[in-house]
This record gives C-alpha cells, structure tokens and sequence, in this order.
C-alpha cells in the first residue's frame, strides 16, 4: 500500500473496533452492533491469543500510520498515543498470562457472560430469537473459561482464594435464584410465547453450565489453589496498575498521597459530623445515627424512581450553566442492579447511536429502607455529571475522535478520575445541601483515599506509617486492610467484605478514582492559571469531556493546555 493509501492512525484505532468486535461479541453488544447480540466470545486461550494476536497487528499497523504526513496533527496524535498505550498495557497482561487466573466478585469475562444480557435488546420477538442463540452460547463459553483456568493450574498460575470462594458463592447464586430455578430462566421468562420452549430450554442450558462451572472451581479449582497468597506483590501489581491507569505510576508516592488525603478527609469530616451529631465523637458514630435516623427512601421501585429523579434535576440545573449538553446525552435510566452483583453501583454507557440509554444500577443487597446521605453523591459520581455526562459526551463526539477514543479505549483511572472530581464539583456548587449529605460525599471521598492505601498497602505488603492511628509500623495484610476499611467506612460489614475481594480481584484498579481526582484536578488548576481572569469552566468542562480517552499523564497534559 502507498504511504498515500496507507491509514492515519484513527483509521487504525477503528479498524481495530471492528476486528475486536469480530472476536467479543459482548464489546459489540455495549456499542450496540446488532450482529453481536446472539453470540459470545472464545473464552478459551485459543480466544484470548487471537486477541492477543490482533493487538500485535494493530501495533504494527500503528507504527506505518504515524510515519504519514499528517499523523501528528493533534487530533491523530492523542489518538495514537492512546491506542498504542492501551494496547500495549493489555498485551503485558496477556503475555504474563493474567488471563489463566481471571477469578474473583467482578469484572472477570465470566461476569461479562451474565452481564451482557442486561443490555441485549429485549423489545421484539427478533431480539428474543437473539437472546435464545446467545444463550444456547453460554455453555461454550463458560467451557472455554474453564479451560483457560486449567491451563493456569498446569502453569501453576494461581488465582487468589478468597475471591474464588466468592465466584462460587456467586455461581450458585446464578443458578438458584430462590425458586427453584437459574437467573437466566428468570431473564428468559418474559419473552413471547411463541419462543417460550426454545427461551426455557436454552435457559435451562446456560444454567446447567453454571452449574457444571460452579461444581467444578468448588471441587477441583479452589483445592487445587488452596494455600496460594491472595495477594500479587510489586511485579503484578504494577503491571495492573499500568493497565488500570494508563501510566507507570510510582507506587510509593501514590501510597503517600493516600494517607495524606485519609488525613485531610478526617479533618473534614470531624467538623461536618459535629453538624449532624453534636458530640459524636467520631464522624461513622454520626454516620451511624443517619443510618437510623436519617432520611430514607423506603422501597426498591422507590429508591429507583428517587435516583432518577435526583439525575433528571441535576441535569436541568446543570445543562446551559455548567455544562452545553446533547438532547440525547441529557437522557439516563435508573435500574436496579441483578442478584448475584457485587456490592457496588455501577454505570454502563448508551450504545453508539443511543437507542440504548446510559442507565445506573443500584445492587439492593436484598435492602428495602436506603439512607440518603449514602446515595446523593454516589449518583453524582455514577449517573450526573459523572460516569454519564462523560461516556454519553465520549458517544455524542464519537465521529469527531475515532470510535476507538470513545468507547473501548477507556482508561479506568481518567473515569473513575472524572466521576470523583464530579462529585467534588457538586460539592463546590452547593449542591449537597446540608450536613447530612455532605458527611456522607465527605464519607465517599474517605473510601476512595482509603482504597489508595489499602490497595496498594496489601498488595505491595508496605509499612504502616508511624503517624498512622492504626497498627503504626506493621505490614499490611488482607485483614488489616478489612479492618481499616470497616473502620474508616459507613458502608455495612457486607459492602466492606465485598469490596475487599474485589481490591484482591482486580488489582491497582480501586486506586484510579482518588489518583484519577488527582489529575482531573491539576489540569483544571494549570488551565486556570494559564487564561487567568478568562477562564471559562463551561467551556472547559465540554472541551475536556469531547476529547475522548487518556492515560493520566497524557490528561494531565491536555486538560492543562485546554
């Protein structure tokens, strides 16, 4: 091919969209490709080395479209510094073989199995055909997974015990939703009778896989992993890290940081709680009284109703005063997350041409009475101006970047990063209104700076510090992390539990959101300083949100030269 013909590197990044999309049916499903919706994706590691194989191309590709005339405009540079980072932090993963020991409470392609039916179109009779293929898909892929766990038991490739107890406790929670039947039965029930037999019947199919799978990590995985450390020590943790965030962090200074913002939040809180409980004592005895005698929603399709209706008046305030938003990026759905999640809320974004809405998930954790305090900042962060404004935005601007930019190529930290800052917007605009929310924002912040020490801490088996109010000069372990993040949380001993497995589940991914902040919040201070009295926040709000995907460093560059 001529240097003429030959693509610029956008034209590399969506090529590789449409190739991924060829290989995991479940990324072409979130964009929503039809063609994906019957189908999922080669879990065994023939299937993960054709990925593999398909980023080593893409790489090469990358490497002719930059030598083009034209390659370093700014648009096809942050493009092709994202794609070639991105896929360079997924092949260290790949070739570590990360993905023989992908175990745990979330985020792991097995989740992604059960998960993508949440988002498979439902409305027609056309859909549920769809649904049924996709189903009768289930067992193929849960034995392709099953395989890559073998190959990493022969490699003695050990996943960590606790989150597999966990994914077995999950398993079964799949296959038996309480009446004597799978989640995927229940999820097939409401489909047209005239694919009733067929729904059933490859429901029932899927769930016996589950179970297949579920015996077999009870039975012969989690034995044969017994005594294996929960935990994955420096080399793996920084190679997650870099995954995670986009940028080879220094560990040490990050684990500093954290303990520098435990400090300054604690601060906060003391004064804010004294305002909900006078003499209290500790800001989580205040929590607690909120926990009782604060307010709640009463009811799941009332907390629901609730969510939504706190997002659509943030939107109406925030749209034409801080932010310039699409009509379609204004909408977003509140839904109740599936049993059998994790603990925590979650977003997931609109398809590419919105026929699917961003919606937020709520996991009740079998809860009916929800305190307020613990909700309004955490739909802030997960719904608007957070996790929707942004991932809606990277949609709406998705023909002006790559499509590569705006969806898959997402950096966890940049985020998770924008989410936190959202909230901490909110908090400078005066939208929590009393002390009751305010604790509880202030509450949410702590758990993020909290994740940045304990994350890193076990991992990495660091020190306690000597000014630290908990074991000062101990190593951290597993149970030190539970019982520091119990004590410094409003959340219950069930949220807590949760969260812990996931820190020992995806490693180096909890601590984006405060380092994230972090980032988030320098190049708005750099673009301040550098128009002074002509800085204008709605417009830098909306350049940043337009620009698609970033590593941190690379964000912290281009929201500075905004």
């Amino acid at each position: 091919m001529s240097e003429t013909n030959s693509p610029l590197p956008r034209e590399v990044a969506d090529a590789y969209v449409d190739d991924l999309i060829a290989l995991d049916p479940v990324t072409g499903t979130y964009l929503g490709v039809q063609e994906s919706y019957s189908r999922l994706p080669d879990l065994s590691p023939a299937g993960q080395a054709a990925l593999a194989e398909l980023q080593r191309a893409t790489l090469a590709r990358l490497d002719e479209a930059e030598a083009r005339p034209g390659a370093d405009s700014g648009i096809e540079r942050r493009c092709a510094r994202l794609l070639r980072e991105r896929l360079t932090a997924e092949l260290a993963v790949h070739e570590a073989d990360e993905g023989l020991r992908s175990v745990g409470n979330l985020g792991t392609v097995a989740h992604s199995v059960r998960e993508v039916f949440t988002v498979t179109p439902t409305q027609t009779e056309e859909d549920w055909a769809a649904v049924a293929e996709r189903l009768r898909a289930v067992p193929a892929a849960l034995t392709g997974y099953r395989e890559s766990l073998a190959l990493g038991l022969e490699r003695k490739l050990y996943a960590a015990p606790r989150p597999t107890a966990t994914f077995v406790g999950q398993l079964t929670e799949w296959a038996d939703t309480g009446e004597g039947r799978g989640w995927f039965e229940d999820f097939a029930s409401p489909g047209p009778d005239a694919l009733h037999a067929e729904l059933d019947e490859a429901a029932r199919s899927a769930t016996a896989a589950v179970v297949e799978l579920r015996d077999w990590m009870r039975d012969v995985y989690a034995p044969a992993i017994e005594g294996a450390p929960d935990t994955v020590g420096r080399e793996r943790y920084a190679r997650w890290s870099r995954y995670y965030n986009g940028t080879d962090l220094d560990l040490d200074e990050a684990y500093a940081y954290g303990w520098a913002e435990y400090h300054r939040l604690l601060g906060e809180m003391k004064k804010e709680a004294e305002k909900v409980l006078p003499g209290a004592g500790t800001p989580w005895v205040a929590l607690a009284h909120l926990d009782e005698h604060g307010r709640h929603i009463e009811g799941v399709d009332e907390v629901r109703d609730w969510l939504q209706g706190l997002m659509d008046k943030a939107i109406d305030s925030l749209d034409g005063t801080h932010f310039e938003l699409a009509e379609r990026v204004r909408k977003v759905e509140s839904r109740i997350a599936p049993p059998g999640s994790a603990a925590a809320p979650y977003y997931t974004p609109p398809s590419e041409d919105f026929s699917r809405p961003g919606r937020t998930w709520l996991p009740t954790m079998g809860l009916t009475r929800f305190p307020v305090y613990d909700l309004v900042s955490t739909w802030y962060h997960e719904g608007v101006p957070g996790h929707h404004l942004q991932l809606a935005q990277w949609a709406h601007v998705a023909e002006d970047l790559s499509r590569y930019q705006a969806s898959v190529g997402m950096v966890s930290a940049n985020a998770e990063g924008w989410a936190l800052y959202a909230e901490r917007l909110m908090d400078e605009l005066g939208f929590l209104a009393d002390a009751e929310e305010r604790l509880g924002y202030l509450d949410a912040q702590m758990m993020r700076a909290a994740r940045v020490i304990v994350d890193i801490g076990m991992h990495l088996e660091l020190e306690i510090p000597a000014d630290s109010p908990f074991h000062p000069g101990e190593r951290w372990t597993p149970e030190l992390a539970e019982e520091f993040f119990g004590a410094h949380s409003s959340r219950p001993a069930d949220f807590v539990e949760s969260e812990m497995t996931r820190y020992l589940t995806i490693p180096g991914q909890a601590i984006g959101y405060k380092l994230g902040e972090r980032a988030w919040l320098l190049g708005r201070e750099n673009a301040r300083k550098r128009h002074g009295d002509a800085f204008d926040p709605k417009a830098w709000h909306m350049a940043a949100l337009s620009q698609g995907s970033l590593g941190l460093d690379d964000l912290v560059e281009e929201l500075s030269a905004l």
